[in-house]
């Protein structure tokens, strides 16, 4: 089983992965519909969206909790060095 390198999230399925392309490292929600992969900018802003909706943080908080889940993946420890 892989793991999203750009959300965290367990790829189990076939139909978890972009266009059902297993060879791709992230997963169909961290893909944009052409089947690349969403920028450090869009995942942030739907990552801090679905903290909001989902568990019902502040947009302040939600920014955090995204901020430091995203320190943590592969596809974004370049944004965090330094």
């Amino acid at each position: 089983m892989k793991i999203c390198i750009a959300c965290g999230m367990p790829m189990e399925k076939v139909s978890d992965f972009p266009g059902g392309d297993e060879t791709k490292d992230y997963c169909i929600y961290c893909a944009r519909p052409d089947g690349t992969m969403q920028s450090f900018e869009e995942k942030k802003v739907g990552m801090v969206e679905f903290t909001m909706k989902s568990q019902g943080f502040n947009e302040s908080a939600a920014l955090k909790i995204t901020l430091t889940s995203m320190k943590k993946l592969p596809a974004w420890k370049c944004y965090f060095q330094g």
